[in-house]
């Protein structure tokens, strides 16, 4: 009865130690989710932003309006029959 008892006990202890310390642990676990979280968030924003991009890849491919709205507002060009006024604050 008394070894039954010990591997009782030494089992417990052994699963005690797995459970804490040992290999997916609650610790490892608790890192792991707090990870899972993390790589979610970063996730959700790439498709957020990749959403935005297709949208606009898909303007530019649409309209004329939209590849002049960019040529305004990123390379400062202007048509042939408009007039440029610089606004100095």
């Amino acid at each position: 009865m008394k070894i039954f008892i010990a591997i009782i006990v030494l089992l417990i202890i052994h699963f005690q130690y797995r459970i804490w310390l040992g290999d997916g642990s609650l610790a490892q676990i608790d890192a792991y989710q707090h990870r899972l979280d993390d790589l979610k968030a970063q996730v959700e924003e790439k498709r957020q932003r990749n959403e935005a991009l297709y949208a606009e890849v898909l303007d530019l491919r649409k309209g004329q309006e939209a590849i002049e709205e960019r040529a305004r507002d990123e390379l400062g060009m202007i048509r042939e029959d408009e007039t440029f006024f610089h606004v100095l604050d």
